[in-house]
């Protein structure tokens, strides 16, 4: 299955779906740990967006993000530049941000395919895997000469730059 073909064959369908070199992959339910990170993350990334007022949105739930012409992910939240998409778009363009909260059975994925794959495309500057049961965050950033960064943080401070963002990491996860 194509992209063009997956984007149509969702319309309408239950549930929660991605494609992955042409095969469909039905994404698990979410526990509530998983809920609760991906709502406190979308919050955090608003409230940082209106802080400095650039020009940027938050998606999440549904948003797909296309990787080749075979594969699209469904990431928890997405930041991505510039006009605001069509409200019945269900394709991001151009993501700068893109966030994964860690399920039960994800982890080789978000860490393996979906970080190979997010920033095999250009608009992507950073890179979130929220761990929501070790509270942590794993952020990948494009450093210079392209090189992918890496560093775990559980608390303090996080940018991303661009699009120039910032908020503490005890934001995106419920207290204790």
């Amino acid at each position: 299955m194509t992209v063009n073909e997956f984007l149509a064959w969702i319309e309408g369908r239950e549930g929660r779906w991605e494609l992955f070199e042409g095969e469909l992959v039905e994404k698990r339910p979410e526990r509530p740990a998983h809920t609760e990170t991906k709502r406190r993350t979308a919050a955090a990334l608003k409230g940082a967006i209106r802080r400095v007022g650039a020009a940027c949105h938050v998606t999440k739930d549904g948003s797909i993000v296309r990787i080749s012409e075979s594969t699209a992910f469904e990431p928890d939240a997405v930041i991505y530049s510039g006009e605001r998409a069509e409200r019945d778009t269900v394709e991001v363009p151009a993501p700068t941000v893109v966030v994964e909260v860690l399920s039960e059975g994800t982890e080789a994925r978000d860490r393996g395919p979906k970080l190979a794959g997010y920033f095999s495309l250009p608009s992507v500057a950073h890179y979130l895997i929220l761990d929501p049961e070790q509270r942590t965050v794993e952020h990948r950033w494009r450093g210079a000469g392209g090189r992918i960064e890496r560093e775990a943080l559980t608390d303090g401070p996080l940018r991303l730059d661009p699009p120039g963002l910032a908020f503490f990491v005890e934001e995106l996860f419920a207290p204790v």
